[in-house]
């Protein structure tokens, strides 16, 4: 009646990574963790100085796509 548990989707994204690359799984993991971490204490020098240019912008939002990213990647590390 109900929908697969969410416990079975969760394995089947992170036995993904295994099938694709089994030896860098876990560091991979490792560094989008740390990444997402570490990232959004970026934002302060960069939001600090303001979004005058469009580069500015778009470094802005590649950094905010780059913690996306990590976070993804990481959020299955140490589980």
């Amino acid at each position: 009646m109900s929908g697969p548990p969410v416990e079975s989707e969760n394995d089947d994204r992170r036995k993904m990574l295994e099938r694709v690359v089994p030896t860098l799984a876990e560091p991979i993991r490792r560094a989008g963790f740390w990444t997402a971490i570490v990232a959004p204490f970026l934002y302060f020098p960069v939001l600090f100085n303001g979004l005058g240019t469009w580069l500015e912008l778009l470094f802005f939002l590649g950094l905010l796509s780059v913690n996306v990213l990590a976070l993804y990647v990481g959020h299955t590390y140490r589980r």
